[in-house]
């Protein structure tokens, strides 16, 4: 979290400020804690209920919550912090490729996976690949590669909310709290309670309704917000000519990124189609034509979402270097990209009920994402470790296994967020490269024959390998001790590209050449996932 004893010099200069935010978020709160309640009361009790909604979920709910679902404190906070320290450059890398990307994903993958999900029952993507692979290993291999990648994707969520509240709070507590702020420890600890109050009791039926308010909530207070700041700053034109003037590197479509840097970022998308969370959410759709709007519309929506925050992250850029924009420093007196958001929210939006709807907006848009996490982490416990190792487990017995290691993950990354923390961006891009590098086990499962349980074992065993290798190269570059990563504009580079590039092509050569020196999988099992229409 932002390291706050470096800010009390700011906050006891500062007049106090009007807490008419606060109470405005807070009553945000208090509405999601009434659409939880109200939605948990049509939970069924079963755990097919709980864990993908007894697959009744209809097309707009279904946009609503896969789209709420990948938008976390990745697209809002930190992309406008990566494009104040990267530029516009920052658009292409993750957006316009994403905007492609996740649809292919959702049509290739997606209704594939979903089809299995209904004709065999699952409610995990690890039962799908038990079974696609035949390998109960397989499930006790990957559960714990899952969890540990998600983990840092809570993290992601509640870095951005506790760094976005500290911000825009400020001053209001001068007496209280160090910066007058509200700490990140405790936006933390309301975020996790209520978000697992109505998950705890409705499930994923919960998550989606939630989702579904939220991010109609995000999507039209973050275009309200762009609006009043580009308004305030003299419009569109006016506010970035100042970006031109004084930051010009952030305008520029060379220089700070090189073509093969670029290119490597496209490989991140593909983790939408490793995301557990995402692939129960897959599950809940009524039907296949249920995905039909979320492949036409999820584009549309990204750009909506992404478009004004890189453009407020570079408009920061530049007012900063003019002096015009005080961002809260980090300890090492560099301006904290995770503060860039809640800076120029606070200085440019002059209304304090504004201020308060569009920080409900960037709320909305990190729980979205944190209420399905969770609930894909208990099913995750229950129907692919605790049932194949104990054999029967009565169905409200999976519920509350479910809900209890709900808790104990709340719990968990509540603890670890209140840690020093780094930018929320570069957490995500660390998390999604290891999502990503599992991609072509999903892929090879729907569309390849041949693909084999041990090239999948070998492709998992080689991400795990490869990803914590790069990061620890990467944490070493700050003790001195480096092998052969780069740190450039920001970022962790090798030869040139991301380390996800290695990662990814590790884990396709281990996949497919393992796949064609071992045994093919039997017949009956691709006659099961690849059936063929006899006249």
């Amino acid at each position: 979290m932002i390291q706050a004893s470096s800010l009390i010099a700011l906050g006891q200069a500062a007049e106090p400020a009007t807490r008419t935010p606060l109470y405005i978020i807070i009553v945000y709160m208090l509405a999601l804690f009434a659409l939880g309640w109200v939605s948990s009361r049509m939970f069924r009790g079963s755990s097919k209920d709980f864990f993908v909604a007894s697959q009744s979920i209809g097309p707009f709910m279904l946009l609503m919550s896969v789209f709420g679902t990948t938008m976390t404190a990745f697209a809002l906070v930190g992309s406008t912090g990566k494009a104040f320290s990267l530029g516009i450059g920052t658009y292409g890398l993750m957006a316009s490729s994403s905007g492609l990307i996740h649809t292919a994903c959702f049509f290739l993958v997606g209704i594939r996976m979903w089809s299995f999900g209904k004709k065999y029952g699952y409610v995990t993507q690890i039962q799908f690949f038990r079974d696609r692979f035949e390998s109960k290993a397989l499930g006790y291999l990957m559960f714990p590669i899952l969890v540990g990648l998600i983990i840092p994707y809570l993290l992601v969520g509640l870095m951005g909310a506790g760094n976005y509240i500290f911000g825009v709070t400020r001053g209001m507590f001068p007496e209280t709290f160090a910066a007058g702020a509200v700490p990140a420890w405790l936006s933390g600890l309301v975020i996790c309670c209520v978000v697992l109050f109505y998950v705890f009791f409705g499930g994923v039926r919960s998550a989606a309704w939630a989702n579904t308010f939220q991010t109609i909530v995000f999507m039209v207070m973050g275009l309200v917000g762009f609006l009043v700041i580009a308004d305030t700053l003299g419009g569109l034109s006016e506010a970035s000519a100042k970006a031109l003037e004084h930051a010009p590197e952030k305008l520029q479509r060379e220089g700070l990124m090189t073509v093969p840097h670029f290119i490597s970022y496209m490989l991140v998308p593909l983790s939408v189609g490793m995301f557990p969370h995402l692939f129960q959410h897959w599950l809940t759709a009524k039907s296949a034509k249920s995905f039909r709007l979320t492949v036409i519309a999820h584009p549309i929506c990204i750009m909506i979402v992404w478009v004004p925050c890189i453009l407020i992250g570079i408009w920061a850029a530049g007012l900063h270097a003019a002096g015009d924009l005080t961002v809260p420093p980090l300890p090492n007196g560099n301006a904290n990209p995770n503060a860039v958001l809640s800076a120029m929210v606070k200085k440019f939006m002059d209304s304090p009920i504004l201020i308060g709807l569009f920080s409900a907006g960037v709320l909305a848009a990190i729980m979205s994402s944190l209420d399905s996490q969770f609930v894909c982490i208990g099913s995750m416990f229950t129907n692919d470790f605790v049932v194949p190792l104990k054999g029967k487990v009565s169905d409200s017995q999976k519920v509350w296994l479910g809900r209890g290691f709900i808790v104990f993950i709340v719990l968990i990354t509540y603890v670890i967020s209140l840690f020093e923390t780094k930018s929320v961006f570069n957490l995500g891009v660390w998390c999604f490269s290891g999502f990503a590098a599992l991609f072509p086990i999903a892929f090879a499962s729907v569309f390849w024959k041949r693909v084999t349980t041990a090239g999948v074992f070998a492709s998992v065993i080689a991400t795990v390998i490869t990803w914590a290798m790069f990061i620890y190269d990467a944490l070493g570059r700050e003790s001195g001790e480096q092998w052969f990563g780069v740190k450039e504009h920001g970022e962790y580079l090798i030869a040139g590209v991301m380390p996800v590039t290695f990662i990814f092509l590790a884990s396709v050569v281990a996949l497919i050449g393992v796949s064609l020196v071992t045994k093919a999988p039997k017949q009956s099992t691709i006659d099961r996932f690849f059936p063929t229409n006899k006249a």
